[in-house]
């Protein structure tokens, strides 16, 4: 999860390095890289990228754009759970979620969506109704 970080006296949302490294992974398989050849082609050991990969060990900014680049990725691409303006990314996401989805898996898909939003959005009023009760007493 992400953890309160400062910076220069505001809050800033620190990295989740499982988030990322996962992310990495999931690139990596999708261009058929073995650990080994990613960790030859970017100067680090396999064990190194194995715990990148699952979070265990942090991912360096110099290790994290070679990586970005042999896996034809955009760090922006990486880092989405972290950056807080990534609807981009995940609107790519998203649309390659559905692309090989039939007519049934669509409609299906969509709905969870719809009631997943309408969910999301009551349990923000729903907060905000019980954070101005509080406020009045």
């Amino acid at each position: 999860m992400y953890k309160n970080v400062f910076w220069k006296g505001h809050p800033v949302m620190g990295l989740d390095f499982k988030a990322i490294g996962k992310r990495i992974k999931i690139a990596r398989i999708r261009t058929n890289l073995t650990q080994e050849t990613v960790a030859e082609k970017i100067g680090v050991t396999p064990q190194h990228v194995s715990n990148i990969e699952t979070g265990n060990s942090r991912v360096s900014l110099t290790a994290l754009v070679a990586i970005a680049n042999l896996l034809h990725v955009s760090v922006d691409e990486l880092l989405c759970d972290a950056v807080l303006k990534s609807t981009p990314i995940f609107t790519k996401e998203a649309a390659e979620l559905f692309s090989d989805c039939n007519e049934y898996e669509t409609r299906v898909l969509v709905d969870i969506l719809k009631a997943a939003k309408t969910s999301m959005r009551n349990v923000k009023m729903f907060e905000a109704d019980i954070k101005k009760t509080d406020g009045l007493s």
